[in-house]
């Protein structure tokens, strides 16, 4: 295992993710007791857009060539499936953006909580999205006097692929009074103060932790089995209490272009994309990653196979849970208030309807690249023939 090394200009091979899940998964799954959720990722991504999956068979109308057209698996955690998925949330997305700032803002949990959290997904992670709500609502009640809108954005990893739990906060500048009667403009160039919103949300993070511990609601295994023990759970507390928490604020984004490109590179992907994977060869996967530590100075990382599959399973998210969530007046169950909010801005009160693209519109968009025009004569256009069995069904998450 290493890393470290300066990226060269152009080191980019065409390797995915689902090559390294077909050369090395079935190894790790041998070698590696493995829950459902983890099997279930790994296979869908083997068998994305392959023969396994089924499909049909397209032919062009000018030169007679032939080709079969794989299935996606749909799997969230599978890089190629979630580019379309990002663009068509965006295109939703684009028409509820306010004309106002937009202000960034990143909470982290402390990392002597990660083994905990992975163990204990679904509730830490809910307490994480509710303290980061509950602390930036309060800040606006008091600061502003209304409702604050929110887009939160789980991320669960670092550069490297290793486990770092945090949200990415998108905050309009500004709140709908509590009578509904006025927009209330938050300054362009500062929101609220950090340190306060650290200290409030390390008490209602750790708040929350001690009632879930106090009510059996949490599972200790492994490395953490002693925390099991009030007297070691509640030192564990007192350590988390007394050290600062990391909260980062970004500068507010100069434009709603500048929020949907935001918005882009972090609400559909897991981990890494496909184009940060530069090799595979004798047992070792490299992918380029940002030195957090050195100016974001892109640079080369190479782990043993069995090594970046286990960090990049540290990041599957668990069936059914909301990686995206909205709140306040942004909330999906308040479109009423978002409504009052265009009006007292001075737009209309419905968003103007969400660009409605085709499959074909949105690779065209996404990559340049017509899928239906002819890879060899580049004139004709494929049609479809007829469909290609596929395997037994895979049950995606």
């Amino acid at each position: 295992m290493g890393g470290g090394s300066e990226e060269p200009a152009a080191t980019k091979g065409g390797v995915e993710l689902a090559d390294i899940f077909r050369t090395y998964g079935e190894s790790y799954r041998h070698n590696h007791p493995l829950p459902v959720s983890h099997l279930k990722v790994i296979e869908a991504v083997e068998r994305c857009r392959t023969a396994a999956l089924g499909g049909h068979l397209e032919q062009c109308d000018r030169c007679g060539f032939e080709r079969p057209a794989y299935n996606s698996c749909r799997n969230r955690h599978c890089p190629k499936c979630q580019s379309l998925a990002k663009v068509k949330w965006l295109d939703k997305q684009k028409s509820e953006l306010l004309p106002t700032g937009y202000f960034h803002l990143v909470f982290t949990l402390p990392h002597e909580l990660n083994p905990l959290i992975l163990v204990n997904k679904k509730p830490l992670i809910n307490i994480l999205f509710q303290s980061v709500w509950q602390t930036l609502a309060q800040f606006a009640q008091r600061r502003l006097g209304g409702t604050l809108g929110i887009t939160a954005v789980l991320h669960t990893w670092d550069q490297t692929l290793l486990d770092h739990f945090h949200l990415h906060c998108l905050v309009p500048a500004g709140v709908l009074s509590f009578d509904r009667n006025r927009w209330v403009s938050a300054r362009q160039d500062f929101l609220f103060p950090v340190k306060a919103l650290s200290l409030v949300f390390r008490a209602k993070f750790l708040d929350s932790l001690k009632k879930s511990f106090d009510q059996n609601k949490l599972l200790f295994v492994g490395q953490i089995a002693p925390w099991a023990d009030a007297r070691s759970f509640n030192a564990l507390l007192e350590r988390l209490r007394k050290n600062p928490w990391v909260l980062y604020a970004k500068k507010p984004f100069g434009s709603p272009a500048h929020v949907l490109d935001y918005l882009g590179r972090y609400t559909h992907r897991v981990a890494l994309s496909n184009n940060r994977i530069r090799a595979i060869h004798n047992g070792e996967v490299t992918f380029a990653y940002r030195d957090r530590k050195n100016q974001d100075r892109r640079k080369l990382m190479t782990l043993d196979a069995e090594e970046f599959i286990r960090r990049f399973l540290l990041h599957v998210i668990p069936k059914g849970f909301i990686r995206v969530r909205h709140y306040g007046f942004l909330a999906n169950h308040s479109k009423d208030c978002l409504s009052n909010c265009r009006q007292l801005i001075g737009l209309t009160p419905a968003p103007p309807p969400p660009l409605q693209r085709s499959v074909e519109e949105l690779m065209l968009a996404l990559t340049g690249i017509d899928i239906h025009r002819c890879p060899l004569c580049q004139k004709g256009t494929l049609a479809w023939v007829s469909q290609l069995a596929a395997s037994p069904p895979w049950d995606s998450s």
